[in-house]
């Protein structure tokens, strides 16, 4: 059993929430991931970093069920799960934002995050069709909910903007309030600074502790900006080439020999 910690800025780190034990994933010949095992902690921040083709994209599609390893088991809070779909993943608690946006670029802010809801709800199709009863109340319940994250994102100019016409940086923060209308346990997000200039890192940076904060949602993060990294991680663990070199603290993977000479490199 893990003993709950505290970080230097007074946050609360809980027990394992989620374990990965020994995570094998092959295509044909090609391994993406060997013996891969690592735990993230509740209400922890966990970056996974590494050069191009590590494997880091590979290990959140394993978490979320969109690939199923050849070895290995993920355990989460408790109950160890097998051959899982991304749907019955999402049940579970664990959102996913993705490297390259799908959103529906067609449709509005509002809309977008309301698809984030769609695991909440209880009425069926027909009566959300013809918006009656229950369905009525359960629609206002959950675009009350949609509109506080619009809120808390600071997109409130955008609610019936088609997301498509939206600036990437704009986007990025859409695709982000939909997986937080899922209400998640575990957030894990693939590198949601890619492509953003500094400023918009910044509000992403800031985005990101806020919902760990104030949420208390685990996150589990995989991000090039080491500046980033370094900045918002309780620990980091390191793969290259599919395998694991480094685990640990930012400064502990930072002095990491394995690290420097694979990634990191001696100017860092």
């Amino acid at each position: 059993m893990s003993t709950p910690q505290t970080t230097p800025d007074g946050r609360k780190i809980g027990e394992v929430i989620l374990d990965v034990q020994n995570i094998s994933l092959a295509f044909g010949g090609v391994k993406a991931l060997t013996d891969i095992s690592f735990n993230v902690r509740e209400h922890e921040v966990r970056a996974i970093i590494g050069p191009n083709g590590a494997g880091k994209s590979s290990m959140l599609n394993c978490i979320n069920g969109v690939y199923t390893p050849q070895h290995g088991t993920i355990t989460f809070r408790g109950k160890t799960f097998d051959h899982m779909n991304s749907r019955q993943v999402a049940e579970m608690g664990i959102a996913r934002t993705f490297q390259n946006l799908a959103l529906f670029k067609g449709m509005n802010v509002i809309d977008n995050l309301m698809s984030g809801r769609n695991l909440k709800m209880k009425t069926n199709i027909f009566q959300q069709a013809i918006r009656w009863g229950a369905a009525q109340r359960e629609e206002e319940e959950h675009r009350a909910f949609v509109e506080h994250i619009i809120d808390f994102l600071e997109i409130q100019a955008y609610r019936k903007t088609p997301v498509g016409r939206l600036p990437y940086g704009l986007q990025k923060r859409v695709d982000l309030g939909r997986a937080l209308a899922m209400e998640p346990q575990v957030l894990l997000l693939d590198e949601p600074m890619a492509g953003m200039n500094v400023e918009e890192k910044q509000d992403m940076c800031r985005f990101v502790l806020d919902i760990n904060d104030e949420f208390g949602t685990t996150i589990v993060l995989i991000e090039h900006d080491m500046g980033v990294v370094m900045d918002i991680s309780d620990r980091v663990v390191v793969l290259d080439y599919g395998k694991k070199i480094g685990d640990g603290t930012p400064d502990e993977v930072r002095n990491n020999e394995d690290v420097i000479s694979a990634y990191l490199g001696t100017s860092h």
